[in-house]
């Protein structure tokens, strides 16, 4: 369906609003925030850049305390900024099972 057909346009992308919500999601999923850098036990996994109209969000392809590997998304609407943090939760716990 348009927008024509809906009567309204979805509110533009805040991407200042959706990077405080976004920190706030990755605290509830237990990271701590360290000069930009967001990581859990000491090791890096979430590197946060606001742009002028997006928020570049790279996780880690595999948790390392050497140089990561990192993987990009540029998220420029709020369902973005929703799959991220659900990715990284899923990947979070896929993590832990692996080292427990």
């Amino acid at each position: 369906m348009s927008e024509a057909d809906w009567g309204f346009a979805p509110s533009p992308f805040q991407p200042q609003e959706a990077l405080q919500r976004l920190r706030r999601a990755l605290r509830e999923l237990g990271l701590q925030e360290r000069e930009g850098l967001w990581e859990r036990r000491g090791v890096t996994l979430v590197r946060l850049v606001l742009q002028s109209e997006a928020i570049e969000a790279s996780r880690v392809k595999k948790p390392s305390r050497s140089s990561p590997e990192w993987v990009l998304r540029t998220l420029r609407s709020s369902a973005d900024v929703r799959d991220f943090t659900g990715d990284l939760k899923k990947q979070l716990a896929h993590w832990s099972d692996d080292h427990d």
